[in-house]
């Protein structure tokens, strides 16, 4: 619904911002799971605890590529932007960093999603039942949560990265990737789902309301949209006569 209501009748957002962001997101999964894969045979496979603990260093530099590749992609919007804002009739580009940002963290976060859930659902065919040894029965309840949650986090995670690094904010670069991989490790505690999802929410509450303010959003644009009152616009426009000039 975000999609389909802030970026599926740009084409320019969907072309340049949204696939080419899902490229790089695909590209970071490669090399983190590269990395993972040559970890674990060059390692002991007979030891459980250091497999175990190869794993959760894969999960730790799949965060820390998909951040490079997130700043990475800054600096080639930014490029990008250049180049709009030289093609556009008033020296402006047509799409703001605002824009840029959402949007990428949408598309981001949709990819990511896509790649965390399309393996859960295939399995969801059979044959078996789920909670059938004893295991949790709320494991597809619970995993779609956590990938909307990813989603969301994704999302106000690009905001205020986009905002921190046009305003050299690193204490903010720093928290987002704290937070990315505090979120990451949460998933480990599975399938005890209460102390991951619960911390993973408020960590997604907290992020999207700091987005929104990094946003520009404010308490009266809130009260304004629940009020659905629009603002009488007193101000008197003022328009020159034009003359066209004539012909030679």
């Amino acid at each position: 619904s975000l999609w389909i209501l802030s970026a599926a009748g740009v084409p320019c957002l969907i072309l340049l911002f949204s696939l080419l962001r899902a490229f790089f997101w695909l590209v970071s999964l490669l090399l983190a799971s590269l990395i993972w894969f040559i970890s674990v045979h060059l390692s002991d496979q007979g030891n459980a605890r250091l497999q175990y603990g190869l794993l959760i260093f894969g999960a730790a530099v799949s965060v820390l590529l998909q951040e490079a590749f997130r700043f990475a992609y800054f600096k080639l919007l930014k490029k990008a932007d250049e180049g709009l804002a030289t093609i556009s009739e008033d020296g402006r580009s047509p799409i703001s960093l605002k824009q840029m940002a959402y949007v990428s963290g949408l598309s981001f976060g949709i990819i990511s999603g896509v790649f965390s859930v399309i393996n859960i659902l295939a399995d969801s065919i059979g044959p078996g039942i789920v909670g059938i040894h004893g295991d949790s029965p709320y494991y597809f309840i619970t995993s779609a949560f956590l990938t909307m949650a990813v989603v969301l986090l994704h999302t106000f995670w690009g905001v205020i990265f986009f905002d921190a690094c046009e305003r050299r904010r690193y204490w903010c670069l720093g928290l987002v990737v704290t937070s990315h991989l505090v979120t990451s490790g949460l998933t480990f505690l599975n399938p005890w789902y209460v102390a991951s999802l619960v911390p993973i929410y408020i960590i997604t509450v907290c992020m999207g309301v700091w987005a929104f303010f990094t946003a520009g959003g404010s308490f009266h644009n809130i009260l304004k949209c629940l009020s659905c009152k629009q603002e009488d616009d007193s101000r008197v426009m003022m328009y020159s006569a034009l003359q066209v000039p004539f012909e030679d």
